[in-house]
C-alpha cells in the first residue's frame, strides 16, 4: 500500500467502515460536525471517515483507526435547523500520520492518501459473488449502488459486498486495509458459502 500525497482534513470517527466508491448517508447534529459540514459544502472539500477503535460516536473523544476513506458530499439537506442530512461517497483510502483535536472537539488529521490497489479482474471462482451482487444492486437500486457498476473489477465487487454483508466492523476494517482484491473476494466467497 504505497502512500502518495498528504493533506490536512477533518476526521469523522464512526462505528462503520466506508469503502472507496461506497455510499454513506449521515445525519449530522453535533456542533463540531455541523461546522465541518458547512465548511465542506462551502469549500467543495471532503473529510475522512474512520472506524472508531475506542470511544463512542456522540459526545466525548473517539480514537479513530489508522486507515480510513475520504468522503465527499454528494447531496445535502437541512430539514430542520441544526440537523444536516448528507449523502456521502467514499473516494480514496488514507493513512493517518498525525492528529490534533481542536477546541470544539473536531479531530483534524494530517493524512497520506493511498494509491488505489492494483486492478484485478474477477476470477472465475468468484462468479457467485458477482451473481449475489447483481441481485442486490437490482433489489436496492442506484441509491445504494450508484453507477458506474463494474462487475469485472475485483475491488469494486468486493467492496460493495463487504459494505452490505453482516460482517463484524473490525473485520471490515481489516478488509479495507488489505491491498489485495482477489484475497478480499476469497474471504467474501468464504463468508457467502458459510452463510
Amino acid at each position: 500500500m504505497s502512500e502518495s500525497r498528504t493533506l490536512v482534513t477533518p476526521l469523522f470517527p464512526l462505528n462503520t467502515v466506508l469503502f472507496p466508491g461506497g455510499v454513506l448517508p449521515l445525519r449530522i447534529f453535533e456542533q463540531r460536525y455541523l461546522e465541518m459540514t458547512k465548511a465542506c459544502v462551502r469549500d467543495g472539500t471532503g473529510f475522512g471517515v474512520c472506524l472508531i477503535n475506542d470511544g463512542g460516536e456522540v459526545g466525548g473523544q473517539a480514537m479513530p483507526a489508522d486507515v480510513g476513506t475520504m468522503a465527499v458530499i454528494d447531496q445535502w439537506d437541512m430539514p430542520q435547523l441544526g440537523i444536516f442530512h448528507l449523502r456521502t461517497r467514499g473516494t480514496e483510502r488514507f493513512r493517518i500520520l498525525s492528529m490534533r483535536t481542536e477546541a470544539h472537539g473536531l479531530i483534524v488529521g494530517e493524512v497520506a492518501l493511498l494509491d488505489a490497489e492494483p486492478r484485478a479482474a474477477v476470477a472465475e471462482r468468484h462468479e457467485p459473488c458477482v451473481e449475489v451482487l447483481r441481485q442486490l444492486v437490482e433489489k436496492f437500486g442506484p441509491e445504494h449502488f450508484p453507477a458506474p457498476h463494474d462487475y469485472t473489477d475485483a475491488s469494486w465487487v468486493g467492496y460493495r459486498l463487504i459494505e452490505i454483508l453482516p460482517i463484524d466492523r473490525f473485520e471490515k476494517q481489516r478488509l479495507l486495509v488489505g491491498n489485495d482484491a482477489i484475497a478480499r473476494l476469497d474471504r467474501v466467497l468464504h463468508l457467502l458459502k458459510r452463510g
